[in-house]
């Protein structure tokens, strides 16, 4: 039974609860000093950043009534134990990718980037007017607790590749880094998936544990260094097209704080998340431009290779259709994709094709 059908069915819950509802809540007085995990090793580029502009925001809001302590991955717990960690209360909140955590619940991948789904305008979209907000609690609330979106790298690449794929069965057997739900589309294409956190990428690349990987784009990317392993790189891909990342505090601590600092929390994710997304788009095309004039053979996937993406896709969702949640934030996310897209096409795109064709 989930946190909330214990409440809404338990003595507590019901007949007890209304007792109190009339008493002033109990908030925690003085300083608070809140420890961050993150999934990210300290100092990557545009990841790390997201969670540390989110720890400032919060720190500078809250008037230093709230000090946030980071602990980047492999500080205090390591890239994919942030989740647990905050969960069960040894640290105070996570800054992360939710899609790491799809083995928790697959709905999670919708806050992060899911096949075919919304770029970051359209994400923002609904998290903001559509009621994502309030889907992402709902959900992050059945495992103790409240989540914001607090970054977005934009559309992410298709990755690096050893060879050229020309159509779908150079897909077949290769060792290939993917998370989310993604990676398990890719897993009916023939792909062996591994997910692996950042900092252990390039060792993989480089020993040939892994064939290819995807990461970010090509800023975060040209940090890492994967061309210096591999020459061929996809630069769309359909597994992400917007990538959001979260901040996620232990439910019990942000209940605990008073009203003006969960604000903070609130309004400082926010921050953070159109923050971000403008770090990446402001610093990934001339990063491509360098991996170019570099060597890096700039691709993109043929039409057969895009439909099979698609083909497998349809196959991922329709395997978790049978769990309610997953269903009905699924509905949600892709109507609001749906009326988010068609205005979008008829005014940004269509202004933005017009304007280069005159400006040429």
């Amino acid at each position: 039974m989930d946190r909330r059908s214990f409440l809404k069915n338990s003595a507590l819950g019901g007949t007890a609860a209304a007792a109190t509802t009339l008493a002033a809540p109990a908030y925690a007085q003085g300083k608070r000093k809140l420890t961050m995990v993150t999934s990210w090793p300290r100092g990557f580029a545009g990841l790390a950043d997201a969670a540390d502009k989110t720890a400032e925001n919060i720190n500078a809001i809250s008037d230093g009534m709230l000090e946030v302590e980071v602990k980047h991955s492999g500080e205090l717990v390591g890239a994919f134990e942030s989740f647990d960690a905050v969960s069960s209360g040894q640290a105070d909140m996570y800054h992360a990718a939710d899609y790491y955590f799809v083995n928790q619940h697959p709905a999670f991948a919708f806050f992060t980037g899911v096949p075919f789904g919304m770029t970051a305008q359209e994400l923002n979209n609904w998290y903001y007017h559509g009621g994502g907000m309030e889907r992402h609690h709902e959900l992050g609330e059945i495992f103790g607790l409240k989540s914001f979106l607090a970054g977005n790298t934009g559309s992410q690449a298709g990755g690096w590749f050893r060879k050229e794929i020309n159509g779908p069965e150079d897909l077949q057997g290769l060792k290939f880094r993917m998370p989310g739900l993604g990676g398990k589309a890719l897993g009916y294409l023939g792909v062996s998936v591994q997910n692996l956190p950042g900092g252990e990428i390039y060792q993989a690349l480089a020993s040939g544990a892994i064939d290819g990987t995807e990461w970010v784009g090509p800023w975060s990317d040209e940090k890492v260094g994967f061309q210096e392993i591999t020459k061929f790189y996809y630069t769309a891909g359909f597994h992400e097209p917007a990538a959001g990342l979260s901040v996620a505090v232990n439910l019990d601590v942000f209940n605990d704080l008073t009203p003006a600092q969960q604000k903070a929390i609130e309004i400082s994710a926010g921050h953070a998340n159109v923050w971000n997304l403008a770090q990446y788009l402001m610093n990934n095309a001339d990063a491509l431009k360098r991996l170019s004039a570099g060597g890096v053979k700039i691709l993109e996937f043929p039409d057969s290779v895009w439909d099979a993406f698609g083909e497998a896709s349809g196959k991922v969702y329709e395997e978790f259709m049978g769990d309610d949640l997953f269903k009905s934030i699924h509905d949600d996310y892709f109507a609001s994709m749906a009326t988010s897209s068609e205005w979008i096409a008829q005014s940004s795109v269509a202004y933005r094709a017009q304007r280069d064709r005159v400006r040429g």
